[in-house]
């Protein structure tokens, strides 16, 4: 019975290349001899070899003069040695020039452990950096999410009154062209129109000038922003409100319910515009106009 022929595989051509080289070299004249005994690793040393960044383990299993038999350079000369690397599959065996070959000793044990070293802190320093890079990643992805999450939410609006806009109109023009600021502390701050509002509310008798806090902001320096501004900043406020209430997690029913008592108050400051507005602002200092304009 006659076997079909198969193809020999990359190793074993290269095993057996070396071994007719090895062949070779043993029938050569006697001069060439010599010159093979110039070879300084011998066949089933335990060597260290580069490959890559790094040094590994490695074994001589043939060695050659020159490498020209190949006829795969012709500028590559000798000596080579064929190695086989610890805990490597055969698949992995090579030609190596001599440069890259190195004894087993211990000197070159600790070169090879401090290359291992330094490959590996930077890859770690390559994985910190990946991991950076993915973390920012991370960070604009939830920052998108938050965005599309505020787009998704439902439109917000409070009337404001007509006649409170013109208060804001009037407000802006004191402010922005004529350079002037409402006085702080204001006498009835935004407690106070927050307090006559619920004294309304409860009440239902319209409003009372509620001088007692006035008294309670001067008799307490540590007062809070609620204390110190007017109806003035708080109607400011009241134009930002509906993208403060959009940035809450407040349900529709609970925004809707917001919505209504905002109106409200804002009905109620519009009753008592000329008791909690102030008629007439104060001139800024010149210090004041110019660090306003500097920030």
């Amino acid at each position: 019975m006659i076997m079909p022929q198969t193809e020999p595989t990359q190793e074993q051509q290269s095993q057996q290349q070396a071994v007719e080289v090895s062949k070779s070299q043993q029938e050569a004249p006697k001069e060439q001899q010599e010159e093979t005994k110039e070879l300084i690793f011998e066949i089933n040393e335990k060597v260290l070899c580069y490959h890559g960044p790094l040094i590994y383990e490695a074994k001589v299993t043939y060695k050659v003069m020159d490498r020209n038999w190949m006829n795969e350079d012709p500028e590559l000369q000798g000596p080579y040695y064929f190695v086989h690397y610890k805990g490597w599959k055969r698949t992995w065996d090579e030609w190596v020039p001599e440069t890259r070959l190195l004894r087993w000793c211990d000197e070159n044990i600790k070169m090879q452990l401090r290359l291992r070293d330094l490959y590996r802190m930077k890859q770690s320093g390559k994985s910190q950096n990946t991991y950076t890079e993915e973390l920012g990643k991370r960070r604009r992805d939830a920052k998108l999410e938050k965005e599309e999450d505020y787009l998704r939410k439902p439109e917000i609006k409070i009337d404001i009154p007509d006649a409170l806009k013109g208060q804001l109109v009037d407000d802006w023009e004191n402010v922005t062209k004529n350079q002037q600021l409402v006085t702080l502390p204001r006498e009835i701050t935004v407690n106070g129109v927050l307090d006559r509002y619920k004294v309304y509310k409860k009440e239902k008798k319209g409003s009372r000038e509620l001088h007692q806090y006035a008294e309670i902001i001067r008799k307490n320096p540590k007062a809070e922003p609620v204390d110190i501004y007017g109806a003035e900043h708080l109607l400011r406020l009241f134009v930002q409100m509906p993208s403060l209430i959009a940035h809450t997690t407040m349900d529709t029913d609970a925004v809707q319910v917001l919505t209504d008592y905002l109106t409200d108050i804002l009905r109620f400051m519009q009753k008592q515009q000329k008791q909690l507005f102030q008629a007439e602002y104060e001139n800024a200092v010149p210090g004041y106009v110019a660090l306003s304009e500097s920030t």
